[in-house]
């Protein structure tokens, strides 16, 4: 499996759309700043045919300390990113 990193997907809108190396990055930092700063908001941002950025949230709850096992904490409750993958992104990756 490879990774694809924010250079890589920078270099293919620079090659597609004929864009500087420059520009494409800064399209590439803008909509993820942009998805992030909507899911600080708590809106969904929602990608047709790719999928939605989504906050959940996590109820607190009782843990064992990983330091002290045996040892009861609570854990508050927090905010999580997610992400929900659309249909047509489930077909595309797995086709059966």
């Amino acid at each position: 499996m490879e990774k694809i990193t924010k250079k890589d997907l920078a270099e293919v809108l620079t090659e597609k759309f004929d864009l500087t190396k420059k520009e494409s990055n800064e399209i590439i930092t803008a909509i993820f700043d942009e998805i992030a700063a909507e899911m600080v908001k708590g809106n969904v941002t929602d990608i047709t045919g790719f999928g939605k950025f989504v906050v959940k949230e996590r109820k607190a709850r009782e843990g064992i300390n990983p330091t002290n096992p045996g040892e009861k904490i609570q854990i508050p409750a927090s905010k999580v990113p997610g992400f929900k993958a659309a249909k047509a992104l489930k077909t595309a990756v797995d086709p059966k």
